[in-house]
């Protein structure tokens, strides 16, 4: 090649790309950043991280990525061609995601106490320490410079309500009803309702959880409305109606007054009739597996497959069974003898155990009582016994007059 040499193309190739998030952290990366900070120390690391962990501020999982469409044009010989592809993004192994209440925590953090959670306020503090250590800093002098201006933030923050930082808003009306839509955060997570109590009518709001990856700050009133669809029957099995819903322990499968949990794998808006129906099936055959002997002596002790692995059920307690015994080869005798010979009954036996200890309290205290109570009773005879001897007294030196 030479300076100004005129080059003819070959090929030109566009590919159409999209802007991506900052990567999400890992524990090595969050633990990285805390360093390049300079927040906490290396014995600090561990336990931060599982904290947030701990009280769901995050949570640590995988998530599989999205299908994208894009373009991609080719110029080549003086014609232009075109091509619709797709690729998978938006992947993630072992990262933290924030959480609505680590979300709602943080915010309220950072518009209240913007100083004590500012980037710089740590670190600066570990450098207030090392100083402390060296003899070079006073330590109430260090605390008193604090705690003047922390504590009138405490004062301010006491007039806060929990209403004012539930992260609720209004997301418009049912097109429907009429009624007012709104997104909050409640005990067992984020949900949209739909109404208002009216406890004179005794007329209650509806309530549907969000989906997994709706976000309380950015849900559309669309978004809400599909969630209300639930419960939503998907047709007939077994001439029976195959209901979808959300409960209260999460999204279930209801089929002949018979409930099958739906898992992380499936979603419930979503969900069709034929796979309702293998996880009915796959319920069924669970469920059958889990009985391996039964005994017609008592219907309370059943031997049986547990997560990890057989065991048996004696009334409401549950007995380990050797590992060198097998399952289907116990009797009734054998079951009594690794029970302890006790006789099997409905309630378990540490309820029953916390019952007698309950007992035992009652009856000490009112032993406590009743001898507590005997020396009153013993110095009210004496104080009785010696007023009426004088009378005695009395009555017997008036004898010889007589």
């Amino acid at each position: 090649m030479k300076v100004g040499e005129k080059l003819d193309s070959q090929e030109i190739t566009a590919t159409q790309r999209f802007t991506h998030h900052p990567a999400r952290y890992t524990e090595a990366s969050l633990v990285k950043a805390l360093e390049e900070r300079g927040i906490g120390r290396p014995s600090t690391y561990a336990p931060t991280i599982s904290t947030i962990i701990k009280r769901a501020y995050v949570v640590k999982e995988d998530r599989d990525g999205k299908e994208r469409k894009f373009q991609t044009w080719i110029l080549k010989d003086d014609e232009i061609s075109g091509s619709l592809n797709s690729e998978v993004v938006g992947t993630e192994k072992a990262k933290l995601f924030p959480t609505h209440i680590g979300t709602l925590v943080t915010e309220f953090l950072v518009d209240n106490f913007e100083n004590v959670v500012d980037y710089t306020f740590t670190a600066e503090m570990e450098d207030q320490f090392d100083n402390i250590a060296k003899g070079k800093l006073e330590w109430t002098v260090l605390m008193k410079s604090f705690y003047s201006s922390f504590h009138q933030t405490i004062e301010d923050s006491k007039s806060i309500t929990r209403t004012s930082i539930g992260g609720g808003r209004e997301l418009g009306l049912d097109p429907e009803t009429g009624k007012k839509i709104s997104v909050r955060l409640g005990r067992f997570g984020p949900f949209v309702q739909l109404g208002e109590a009216d406890e004179e009518n005794n007329i209650k709001p509806k309530y549907a959880s969000l989906r997994t990856g709706q976000m309380i700050e950015t849900i559309s009133l669309e978004e809400a409305m599909e969630l209300f669809k639930l419960p939503k029957n998907v047709g007939l099995f077994e001439d029976k109606d195959v209901v979808i819903g959300i409960g209260k322990f999460g999204p279930y499968i209801r089929h002949n007054s018979i409930f099958t949990s739906i898992g992380k794998e499936d979603d419930p808006h979503t969900i069709e009739l034929e796979r309702s129906i293998e996880l009915i099936l796959a319920k069924r055959e669970k469920d059958a597996n889990k009985i391996i002997k039964l005994f017609t002596e008592n219907d309370l002790v059943k031997v049986l497959n547990g997560r990890w692995g057989p065991y048996i059920q004696y009334g409401k307690d549950n007995v380990k069974i050797p590992k060198d015994t097998e399952a289907i080869s116990l009797t009734y005798a054998d079951c009594v003898r690794l029970a302890g010979g006790k006789e099997a009954e409905d309630k378990p036996a540490y309820a029953k155990k916390g019952a007698k200890t309950a007992t035992k309290k009652v009856a000490s205290k009112k032993e406590t009582t009743t001898k507590k109570a005997a020396p009153k009773k013993a110095a009210a005879k004496k104080s009785v016994a010696k007023k009426a001897a004088p009378k005695k007294a009395a009555a017997k030196k008036a004898a010889p007059k007589k």
